[in-house]
């Protein structure tokens, strides 16, 4: 072996076991804080600083927020001390979020305890089998206004659901030119109307044909189904975009016509998110007041035909229990919080059916 040759393994060597001693080993485990210190600086935080804002008399709110930033102050200089910057960036980071997350939560908790802690007092069979015909004070129920309920979403689903469905069809697989783009745009902007609007829309569209004072269950429907269309197209269209076109373009090489790829290929493919996407829009409309205030009204007893008279629906009765109660007013505002109660248990139902619905129709893979 030549000189230069070992000079150049010797100069090698050196070179690393310089890098050997100057980088640490990736073995070598750094050091962590324990798992119960964040348990423990977050017990510090709100000791001293909770509890000094509270001792000062600034409020919970005030001493929670204050809690939070001394924590993550507290658990950033410790990490940072302990574990290095890059660990104590990362934990900062987890608390911000974790804050953050908290923060959205807060109010939809209050909410829920607040309606159940006020509705459950009244969350009783009678509430569910009488309607307020000949009621003044205690009793009664919200039979009349579940009824109208069912029976108006019902009736909106009917006409929206195909109109939704046939329109995103048409964006996805036949739409080329100036109209789908006019069709998208008119879509992104119904989305975005206030309620009030597409009810105003029912109130002037029968009122050209049967007068200013019309009040019935159609004209409600109308107004919720232009609220539920834009939701169903939306969500249909983004779920027949994601369906591979290797599997379009197979139909197509076995003859089979655009319109039968689509019923017996496209449709099918995607129908967990279609289904899932009309029970969400279901639980987007079945809350809605100000629409049912004007086009539909309110009343007393039981009405099965939605072509004749107004109907009672849950939004709307909650609404005039509180904001007009007779006399005892405790009856009335106890039947209104119930009323929001059982809104808030249909929204939530609808929203786990439509997890189960998705879960149910998912294409099923090799693996599963």
């Amino acid at each position: 072996m030549s000189a230069g040759t070992e000079r150049g393994t010797e100069q090698r060597t050196d070179t690393d076991s310089a890098l050997d001693v100057s980088l640490p080993s990736v073995d070598s485990p750094a050091s962590e804080l324990p798992g119960w210190a964040p348990w423990a600086l977050l017990g510090f935080a709100a000791v001293v600083v909770g509890g000094g804002t509270l001792l000062l008399g600034r409020g919970i709110a005030l001493a929670v927020a204050f809690t939070a930033v001394g924590y993550g102050l507290a658990m950033w200089g410790t990490s940072r001390v302990v574990e290095g910057p890059r660990r104590a960036a990362d934990r900062l980071v987890t608390v911000v979020v974790t804050v953050a997350f908290l923060i959205a939560m807060a109010p939809l908790v209050s909410v829920v305890i607040t309606v159940l802690a006020n509705g459950i007092a009244r969350f009783d069979a009678q509430f569910f089998t009488y309607s307020m015909r000949g009621v003044v004070g205690e009793g009664g129920g919200a039979y009349h206004a579940i009824i109208g309920t069912v029976i108006i979403t019902a009736l909106a689903g009917i006409m929206a659901i195909p109109v939704g469905l046939m329109t995103a069809v048409y964006l996805v697989e036949y739409g080329r030119g100036r109209l789908p783009r006019a069709i998208t745009f008119f879509v992104d902007v119904m989305t975005g109307i206030p309620s009030i609007v597409a009810g105003l829309f029912a109130f002037a569209l029968f009122a050209l044909f049967a007068g200013p004072g019309i009040r019935m269950g159609l004209m409600g429907s109308v107004a919720l189904s232009v609220l539920m269309i834009p939701v169903v197209v939306r969500s249909t269209e983004e779920m027949l975009k994601i369906v591979p076109n290797e599997l379009r373009e197979a139909s197509y090489a076995l003859g089979v016509p655009k319109w039968r790829t689509i019923t017996k290929v496209v449709i099918p493919t995607a129908i967990a998110g279609i289904a899932s996407g009309i029970t969400l829009a279901i639980a987007r409309v079945i809350g809605e007041t100000a629409p049912l205030l004007i086009a539909v009204g309110i009343t007393t007893g039981v009405n099965l035909n939605p072509f004749d008279s107004r109907m009672a629906t849950l939004p709307v009765f909650s609404y005039y229990s509180y904001v007009a109660p007779g006399v005892p007013r405790e009856p009335f505002i106890d039947r209104a919080w119930t009323a929001a109660l059982v809104l808030i248990i249909l929204v939530m139902v609808l929203n786990l059916v439509a997890r189960l619905i998705a879960r149910l129709f998912a294409p099923k893979t090799a693996g599963r």
